[in-house]
């Protein structure tokens, strides 16, 4: 009896270990990470429309999540204009018979509207923001001491001008509908919906996942200290590795022989620039957490920060991915 309680300690002590080396709750990172991918596949095999419908889902949530994040700097986007515009946008995108043209006239609509919308004194679901704002503040105070944002005096709540607003809301529309809708416009092209599906998603995970790996058991040189401390150069090689693996992967389970013969190269600079941008991308969302004084995006992935903590990285590479695949025409 006594030597089970002894492993059992010793397995603790490992997995807290790994837990501490990696900065997440590992168990629940895994098992969120399986329930998410499950849905994609399921959504993918189902119908690609599934699968859009997905996406759009995610950048609610994702929109809902940031509105809080704001709100613990005092700065109020407007949600509800923000949701119907990003709706729209990703599904114009996708059944538009133009999906390119249709994709800028939306976004272009949405900074219009976005703008008008925060530039009045009409907040909707304002006091609920703060209220969780506030709880969020207190939560991360150690963060909130190096925002730029920093107000100690929390009881009298944060208020930023309507320009700071406005300006909040046009980063948010740039930041998630429009790198969103490049998530979409790869379906519409090239005859293969889902491995172009499988790459924008899955590529920028597996970046992650190598990231992640490297980093916590070879890191040692600092890749940016002051950003984000547990980024290294040998996690960043493990990004490139594990996304580049992963493109030969689905080219090998998509394409032909014919392909392979003029195409061998792009599946190893999508892997090397997946794994460089999504790092870069998880550096830049770092970067925001820090200048408004938090530790995560949200909470409603467990193990993962948030949504926007789990999608950073897929949404600055999807224009660069779409982009390789609409000129190489596969």
């Amino acid at each position: 009896m006594t030597h089970t309680g002894d492993r059992h300690d010793e397995a603790e002590e490992a997995l807290e270990a790994i837990n501490k080396r990696t900065g997440r709750n590992m168990p629940q990172a895994v098992a969120t990470g399986a329930v998410l991918v499950v849905a994609i596949l399921i959504c993918l095999l189902i119908r690609i429309d599934f699968f859009v419908v997905l996406i759009m889902l995610f950048m609610i949530l994702g929109l809902w999540e940031l509105r809080i994040d704001f709100a613990t700097a005092g700065l109020h986007i407007p949600l509800l204009t923000l949701c119907i515009c990003s709706s729209v946008s990703i599904l114009a995108t996708y059944y538009a018979p133009e999906h390119f043209i249709t994709m800028m006239l939306c976004i272009m609509a949405t900074i219009l509207l976005v703008t008008l919308s925060a530039s009045t004194r009409i907040n909707v679901g304002t006091r609920v923001s703060v209220a969780v704002a506030r709880k969020l503040s207190s939560a991360d105070s150690t963060a909130r001491l190096e925002s730029s944002y920093n107000n100690t005096d929390q009881d009298e709540g944060i208020h930023q001008s309507r320009l700071s607003n406005v300006g909040a809301s046009m980063f948010t529309v740039l930041y998630i509908p429009l790198l969103a809708c490049f998530l979409v416009l790869p379906l519409t092209f090239g005859g293969h919906p889902v491995a172009h599906a499988v790459i924008s998603i899955f590529l920028p995970a597996l970046s992650d996942i190598g990231g992640l790996f490297f980093g916590a058991w070879f890191g040692k040189h600092k890749l940016s200290p002051r950003i984000s401390p547990k980024k290294s150069l040998e996690g960043l090689l493990g990004s490139m590795l594990f996304s580049t693996a992963g493109a030969f992967a689905v080219f090998a389970s998509t394409y032909g022989s014919e392909v392979w013969g003029s195409s061998w190269w792009v599946p190893i600079l999508l892997g090397v620039m997946t794994g460089i941008i999504g790092t870069f991308g998880d550096l830049c969302a770092s970067m925001l957490k820090r200048d408004i004084g938090i530790k995560d995006m949200g909470h409603l992935l467990r193990g993962h920060g948030g949504v926007l903590d789990r999608v950073d990285s897929i949404l600055l590479t999807a224009p660069f991915i779409a982009l390789v695949l609409f000129i190489t025409s596969l």
